[in-house]
């Protein structure tokens, strides 16, 4: 496995460094790149709240770079609905992964977020959404 950080998708995106993102397109060439949440979470944040990019133009970019050939990333439908999501709402993009967690995996999530806790309830398919000391909670906030 192949791991790329935020400053190698950063420069591949932006092409601000030209000699950079050359490198970055030969390494696509020859090689799978396998790209973390983490990472992405970073380059999300860059490219929100140091580059002011829109939020819709991070999510069209960032799914044109993980729809490249030779990109691939963990759980893939997860992470284009936490893009999606981030594009449509005023969440982070981490919160978005959670809520994305939630909605295609089943994943519970714990959280005193009240914005994260409102998007997740607003879900269809959670009406089964409780709060107490019940096992098959879907989300818990402590109030």
């Amino acid at each position: 496995m192949l791991l790329v950080d935020a400053n190698v998708i950063l420069r591949y995106i932006l092409y601000d460094n030209e000699e950079m993102a050359d490198q970055v397109d030969e390494l696509l060439k020859d090689n799978v790149v396998t790209i973390r949440n983490e990472v992405l979470a970073e380059v999300v944040y860059v490219l929100d709240k140091v580059y002011k990019l829109p939020r819709t133009e991070i999510h069209e970019v960032l799914i044109l770079f993980l729809d490249l050939e030779n990109v691939k990333t963990q759980d893939r439908d997860v992470v284009v609905l936490a893009l999606e999501t981030f594009s449509q709402s005023g969440l982070d993009f981490v919160d978005t992964l959670l809520y994305a967690y939630h909605v295609v995996k089943d994943a519970k999530v714990f959280t005193f977020d009240k914005k994260l806790l409102s998007k997740i309830k607003q879900h269809p398919e959670n009406k089964r959404t409780q709060r107490g000391d019940d096992a098959d909670m879907a989300v818990l906030m402590k109030e």
